[in-house]
């Protein structure tokens, strides 16, 4: 067997603290352990004159990792990627800012990665590219005489067709994808929404652009019987101690999100400020922690809504807070995943409600967090990808503030019972569907698409 040749726009960090890393590491340990693998990727330096490709090993893995230029960054990272697809696939058109330069740049750094994929390839490495900042590499590499078995996997949302349409270059971006063997999406909606758009059939083969190849959903899941012993071990750890200390006898709500328009923040904190108008017997028993790192924060529209959000914290606790009680903590910044998933087996309530995701593996790691015995609930968005699988979740339209209030106040005052139940069974689907099965189930399907490649 050959190897598996791993393209993403990041490679893992370099001597990352155990249990800080998260994505695609992650996702992918199980899979990397077992085989000798290659992974490439940007190693995030951004110089005149950018670092050439270096390798290092982890494991059984070699990384590659080079720099881009700043114009690159802008063009295709900060440009193309994240002002363009990013929001047009989250259905945030309002945010799009397309640019001809920016697609050019896009297209220019999918060379880059490729000419540094061919200079490694062997004949007989699977290659698995990964999201939306490569999706015209197959074809480049296709044009470049490359036939080895090539599989792509989108952890965003595909958008409805109407919303693909809308950018200037769909056509070109989707006829990129047709050069792959195999693209994975994280869901059947999502997967429908692709063959709409190409006006054929839901698969798992279809012909488009002149070209055969296969598509299906995949959903990426968690490690959970390492998360789970990991959010054991840490509830008495220093974090986990310092929280509950802070919390007292208060019942705790927590979200957890990167600082990201996709993710509803705004909606949500609206949501809570109305359970509290609501239901004032809760007043100086419920703390909820919402941990939201600054995420793409050069982007003036992200520093508008980092903006909007420290308005509405200060706000709701300015109209709610006691002297010893502030009804929302409020954090821009990161914490180590051994933290979080003792933060998530303390609290009641898991809030997990996004305008529109990929998958969202929060909601996944807070079930596999919680204590068995007295387990929490999560508040879940049905626009997240983790709704098609988690049916013991309470599920949220996120745009209906008042549905976010209601189900915190419903999930504060369930019986232990229920929560038992509900939390079963999600936690058999999690233990099911892991990170490791969802990388074996894609590599199979890649392996048995023995679709010929065409001229």
């Amino acid at each position: 067997m050959g190897r598996l040749v791993v393209v993403s726009n990041r490679i893992p960090v370099a001597n990352a603290r155990v249990g800080a890393t998260g994505g695609l590491a992650v996702a992918l340990a199980d899979v990397l352990a077992r085989r000798e693998a290659l992974w490439i990727g940007w190693n995030g330096d951004v110089s005149e004159e950018p670092d050439p490709p270096s390798s290092r090993r982890m494991r059984r893995t070699e990384v590659v990792g080079f720099g881009l230029t700043p114009a690159m960054h802008a063009g295709f990272y900060t440009g193309f990627s994240n002002a363009v697809l990013w929001p047009l696939f989250h259905y945030r058109l309002g945010l799009v800012e397309y640019r001809r330069e920016d697609y050019t740049t896009y297209n220019e750094v999918n060379e880059r990665f490729a000419a540094v994929v061919r200079e490694r390839l062997a004949p007989d490495d699977t290659l698995w590219i990964h999201d939306y900042h490569l999706i015209p590499l197959a074809r480049i590499l296709r044009r470049q005489g490359v036939t080895n078995r090539i599989g792509f996997f989108l952890h965003i949302p595909w958008p409805a067709a109407e919303v693909f349409r809308s950018l200037p270059v769909h056509r070109d971006v989707a006829e990129a994808l047709a050069h792959y063997d195999l693209v994975g999406f994280q869901t059947a909606s999502h997967t429908h929404q692709f063959a709409d758009y190409l006006r054929t059939g839901d698969g798992p083969t279809v012909d488009a652009f002149g070209r055969r190849f296969e598509i299906g959903g995949f959903p990426i899941g968690i490690d959970t019987q390492q998360f789970a012993e990991m959010a054991a071990r840490a509830a008495g750890g220093e974090a986990g101690a310092r929280l509950a200390e802070s919390t007292g006898t208060r019942t705790l709500v927590i979200g957890v999100d990167r600082l990201d328009h996709s993710k509803g923040l705004p909606n949500r904190i609206a949501g809570y400020g109305n359970f509290l108008a609501h239901n004032p017997g809760w007043h100086g028993k419920v703390q909820y922690l919402q941990i939201a790192p600054v995420s793409r924060g050069e982007v003036a529209n992200y520093r508008a809504l980092r903006r909007e959000l420290d308005g509405m914290t200060g706000r709701l606790n300015g109209k709610y807070a006691e002297f010893d009680w502030t009804p929302l903590r409020y954090l821009n910044r990161g914490y180590p995943r051994k933290a979080l998933a003792a933060f998530y087996r303390q609290a009641r309530i898991g809030l997990v409600t996004p305008l529109r995701d990929g998958m969202n593996l929060v909601a996944k790691e807070f079930v596999a967090a919680q204590h068995a015995a007295d387990p929490g609930v999560l508040v879940l968005s049905e626009f997240a990808g983790a709704a098609d699988e988690l049916s013991g979740a309470l599920k949220v339209n996120p745009h209906d503030v008042d549905a976010i209030a209601d189900a915190i106040a419903q999930g504060l005052s369930m019986p232990l019972d229920e929560r038992i139940a509900r939390w079963k069974t999600d936690l058999a689907t999690v233990e099911t569907n892991t990170a490791g099965a969802w990388a074996n189930r894609y590599l199979a399907a890649l392996e048995a698409a023995r679709i010929p490649i065409a001229a």
